[in-house]
């Protein structure tokens, strides 16, 4: 975690008199105000303030630890002035999380784009299927496909994700083809395991539905969904951008013509607004840029 950051939460708390304060100050989320200040706790060996339901007040290691994150921020603030008069050229380390399907289809070609621009900077990808703890991880910026994010996150949407319900020609040709949503029911679902209820949206003509489906298949990828599926272990709610290739060839075919997938937004997760590094600034600014002009994501957008 960085401490420079931890220091700068834990006297802007202070300053402003309140955890909430602080968060609003900074732009940044509660909890990640909280999660901060209980790392500097951690790292100071004490607790740092008294808290009540009316003010906070600082305990005798918060009066210290304050003197040094004061002096910490000002030496900070030296650094970044050198740093500054060295020119514009543009260079750190970036650390991303996005999922498998997501980092393979798109955001690989999307940051070897960026890095040619900015070839000083050094991109590390981390492919992972859950939601991260951005702090605890040393992550930068998570990407996320979702409908229902927390409203204590920081998010900027880069795009949408449009979705097809597919299966392969030898399962239709085992078990028959759907044709309304509700046909679903009687048919091996591969479902995503972190989704709980598994509950496939649908939308007809401004008319909208929700079927929960079922099978003796669930993962915590959709690569391995799509795997099934062309296997024909059976009918999968996929991304389009990841099933595109196998319907363009025909092994696969999208199912219940007239009900669309929901769409879901794809987001760009981070930390703070506050003192933004500018390779995260840039990134941000290129994946937009990205989502929106390049030809074959373009395309699946339907």
């Amino acid at each position: 975690m960085d401490r420079i950051t931890a220091a700068e939460v834990f006297v802007t708390i202070v300053d402003r008199g309140s955890m909430i304060a602080a968060a609003d100050a900074m732009e940044m989320s509660r909890a990640m105000v909280t999660r901060y200040l209980a790392k500097m706790e951690q790292w100071a060996g004490a607790r740092l303030l008294h808290r009540t339901t009316r003010k906070l007040s600082l305990t005798d290691a918060g009066e210290r630890t304050l003197e040094r994150c004061r002096q910490m921020l000002a030496v900070a603030g030296e650094i970044d002035l050198v740093e500054s008069a060295q020119g514009d050229v543009l260079r750190g380390l970036l650390r991303i999380s996005c999922s498998q399907s997501l980092g393979q289809t798109a955001l690989v070609g999307a940051v070897a784009q960026y890095l040619k621009r900015y070839p000083q900077v050094v991109v590390d990808l981390q492919m992972n299927n859950r939601a991260v703890n951005l702090v605890e991880e040393r992550i930068d910026l998570a990407l996320r496909i979702t409908n229902d994010l927390d409203p204590n996150l920081i998010a900027r949407q880069l795009s949408t994700c449009a979705s097809v319900v597919c299966a392969s020609p030898a399962y239709l040709a085992a078990c028959g083809t759907p044709r309304h949503p509700e046909d679903l029911a009687v048919h091996n679902c591969l479902t995503y395991s972190y989704f709980g209820k598994s509950l496939w949206h649908f939308d007809c003509r401004g008319t909208k539905s929700a079927v929960a489906v079922s099978g003796n298949l669930s993962a915590n990828e959709s690569v391995v969904l799509l795997a099934g599926t062309l296997k024909g272990a059976g009918i999968s709610l996929q991304p389009y951008f990841s099933a595109a290739p196998a319907l363009a060839k025909g092994d696969l075919i999208e199912l219940l013509p007239g009900y669309t997938p929901q769409v879901m937004g794809i987001y760009g997760i981070y930390t703070s607004r506050r003192q933004m590094p500018a390779t995260l600034r840039t990134m941000l600014d290129f994946l937009v840029t990205w989502f929106a002009t390049d030809p074959d994501w373009q395309a699946t957008l339907r």
